[in-house]
């Protein structure tokens, strides 16, 4: 069965993963986009959205892993959009124009029914008022063995953690102090929930951490950490 990742999910030091006052005009809340400032300048970015260069490096590496072998997303509604409520119309595909950066089936979880979506680059977007079971379930249907992603935001990823459903979680840690937001782990025992941490690699820009369920402390020397620790002096172009 294909596995269930949350990855490149940026976080700010103290536990914030979006800021508040969501908007059109601030979509990751007052002060939200501090907290992916560490992807804009990689080459996975820069291509994402038809630029040529860009570094590569942790950051890359991370931001590449995030895309291979995801064959579906689940979104929650408010990454899909700012729009509340039923919908008026069909007009709003998306914060991305006519060809969004995810290229296979993205299931948006909304209590307001909406016809699929088909955009360019083969991403089609399905809205599921049934809950986040049956959005899983029809992610997995959609990937054929390949991992399904949830891209967010933070009510989402939360409710999967809870659920007991995500296998692993990779955080992208800024050093953006929110001092208010949305909360990833308020309430929620990661420790309880089977997961460990098995790599934590620091860039100049974030420090990356993924939590992975089952997984156990790597066996080192003694003194040493228990978990791969590597320090990017530098990127490049």
């Amino acid at each position: 069965m294909s596995r269930l990742i949350v990855s490149s999910f940026g976080i700010s030091i103290d536990g914030f993963g979006a800021g508040p006052d969501q908007s059109l005009d601030n979509p990751l809340g007052v002060g939200g986009p501090a907290l992916m400032e560490w992807v804009l300048p990689t080459r996975t970015f820069q291509a994402m959205h038809g630029a040529g260069g860009g570094e590569t490096g942790v950051d890359d590496d991370f931001a590449a892993r995030g895309f291979a072998n995801v064959g579906a997303w689940i979104l929650g509604r408010n990454m899909f959009g700012p729009i509340r409520g039923a919908w008026p119309d069909d007009e709003w595909k998306g914060w991305w124009g006519p060809n969004p950066p995810y290229h296979v089936p993205v299931f948006v979880l909304t209590q307001h029914p909406r016809e699929s979506l088909v955009m360019e680059g083969g991403t089609v977007f399905h809205f599921v008022t049934d809950g986040i079971h049956a959005a899983l379930a029809f992610a997995r249907g959609a990937a054929h063995g390949r991992d399904v992603r949830v891209g967010g935001g933070v009510a989402t990823v939360r409710q999967y953690l809870r659920a007991g459903l995500v296998d692993e979680l990779h955080l992208a840690q800024s050093s953006a102090l929110l001092g208010t937001g949305e909360a990833l782990f308020t309430g929620i025992d990661l420790r309880a929930l089977g997961f460990g941490c098995s790599e934590r690699l620091v860039s100049p820009h974030a420090t990356h951490v993924v939590l992975t369920r089952g997984a156990a402390s790597v066996p080192t020397a003694p003194g040493a950490p228990a978990f791969p620790v590597r320090t990017q002096p530098g990127s490049t172009t």
